[in-house]
């Protein structure tokens, strides 16, 4: 019988923590986002634009005193901090730290800065309210429902499937 070698992981170089560079650490960044992340897949399939619509006549835009934070993130920080079973801090946390949670909020590029205070947790609660969130809930569902439906009913591809000229 043949002994077959053990597999151990390759060996590198110990490197104290004094002389460790910041800056010389490699991060994944330039690859982009990987499609098929848990943040990444769901994004497109909730129906930001109706949330955001039913947040806004609720909660109707200022003109006046300081700038809203964006009716997307507020909704998507709710999402994230339930997904997640997480308290108001680390929710913040975890949209400041996580590339992936940043895209599903809206964001068009990393940020390195926590997007507002965990304190406006309790702001954004009673903006929200138990009947908007059931509202919303209700409106993801059928959107849900409606993708299904749609999914299921795709064109055959080929030559006779696409628009006809006259």
């Amino acid at each position: 019988m043949q002994k077959t070698p053990k597999r151990r992981a390759p060996r590198s170089e110990y490197t104290s923590q004094s002389q460790l560079s910041f800056t010389g650490f490699e991060t994944p960044f330039y690859n982009g986002l990987g499609p098929s992340n848990r943040w990444v897949v769901p994004s497109p399939q909730i129906p930001w634009d109706v949330l955001v619509n039913l947040f806004n006549k609720r909660n109707p835009p200022k003109n006046t005193g300081r700038p809203s934070l964006n009716p997307r993130v507020l909704i998507g920080t709710v999402i994230i901090k339930h997904m997640l079973n997480l308290d108001d801090r680390e929710t913040v946390a975890q949209i400041t730290e996580n590339m992936y949670v940043q895209y599903f909020l809206g964001y068009s590029s990393y940020i390195k800065r926590p997007p507002f205070d965990a304190s406006l947790f309790v702001d954004i609660r009673k903006h929200l309210g138990k009947e908007l969130v059931a509202e919303m809930n209700d409106k993801i569902h059928e959107f849900s429902k409606a993708g299904t439906v749609k999914k299921k009913i795709k064109p055959p591809k080929g030559p006779s499937s696409g628009p006809r000229s006259t």
